[in-house]
């Protein structure tokens, strides 16, 4: 007699590929609307069903994983950022988590960089005098920017987005600096021609271009805060593709607001979706909806490994990409 299917629970829409192929293998109900889950909707569905397939907007918590416990098996994160998820607790409820990372890094990278040529270059203030109806024609001091090729770029975090940053950078003709709790291998630094600094203090002081590519952790919560923004040049742009909370936001404003800072391009925000209105706003600021990894392809991958974590976990063991609380 064949077991009967895992029930899941996907909170957002997924590409359609991805939601045929749960649909085929799961009991699985989709959120057609693609309305955010509440805090009662993801209660409602972590205590009716087996498995809770999340994105990054679903904050789940000791409590609701506490009420959980007994039904729900199995968080399947699409995505493989997971900070939004209480890990510790979820293990100590008995319920497994797992991510989904996929080959976004070069997407990521691509946004990395498309980020730093729009606030170096000033595409935001260009195209909004043309969007206007305002511009008066072409002027030889018209929307000056900075010069891409010959700056320093320091990136924070050499992982693999950070590698696929540094590998595009030096085409652009990008000196390559960069921060990590350790260096990588030679031979890595060698094919980046990468320059690695111990202290990340020392390193902000000397660069023209901060490309931020850590994860988020309680270690990096505003890594970038106002001391570490006054070490940098006036002269100086930040881009982060990562997380929010990774930058002060606060103070991020109030060094573009006073000159400290040369411009910023922001794909994640700290309290997404509500948005800072004074950084959004400025001219110097471009601010994208968390678009990095947003390919076709980079999206049904992202679910093609949440499917194959449930499909392993269905068969009794434990997901390829399940995550482990560090205390445990």
């Amino acid at each position: 007699m064949p077991h009967s299917r895992l029930s899941v629970v996907v909170t957002r829409r997924l590409p359609e590929k991805v939601e045929a192929r749960l649909s085929e293998l799961f009991d699985v109900t989709l959120n057609k609307s693609d309305r955010p889950f509440t805090r009662e909707d993801l209660l409602a569905a972590m205590t009716s069903a087996d498995v809770l397939v999340p994105t990054l907007n679903d904050m789940i918590d000791a409590d609701l994983l506490a009420r959980a416990k007994g039904k729900l098996r199995l968080i399947a994160n699409y995505g493989a950022g997971y900070d939004h998820i209480d890990v510790v607790a979820a293990h100590e409820n008995g319920i497994v988590v797992s991510n989904s990372p996929a080959n976004r890094a070069g997407d990521t990278a691509d946004m990395a960089i498309t980020l730093m040529l729009s606030v170096m270059r000033r595409f935001k203030e260009g195209s909004a005098a043309l969007q206007s109806g305002d511009w008066q024609g072409w002027s030889p001091s018209g929307f000056l920017g900075a010069r891409v090729g010959g700056k320093k770029l320091g990136i924070l975090g050499l992982g693999r987005v950070g590698i696929e940053v540094a590998r595009r950078a030096r085409a652009f003709g990008l000196d390559v600096h960069y921060h990590n709790r350790k260096p990588v291998h030679p031979d890595r630094e060698i094919e980046l021609g990468a320059t690695y600094w111990p202290e990340l203090d020392e390193m902000l002081a000397k660069i023209d271009v901060l490309s931020i590519s850590c994860p988020l952790t309680p270690l990096t919560h505003h890594i970038i805060n106002a001391e570490r923004l006054a070490l940098m040049k006036p002269s100086a742009f930040i881009v982060n593709t990562s997380r929010g909370k990774l930058i002060d936001e606060v103070a991020l404003t109030e060094a573009l607001e006073s000159g400290r800072l040369a411009g910023a391009g922001l794909d994640v925000q700290e309290r997404s979706p509500h948005l800072n209105t004074r950084l959004r706003d400025r001219d110097n600021v471009m601010m994208l909806p968390h678009m990095a990894s947003a390919t076709l392809e980079s999206r049904t991958e992202m679910g093609e490994t949440v499917i194959i974590n449930i499909k392993t976990f269905e068969d009794g063991h434990n997901p390829p990409n399940r995550v482990v609380p560090t205390q445990v």
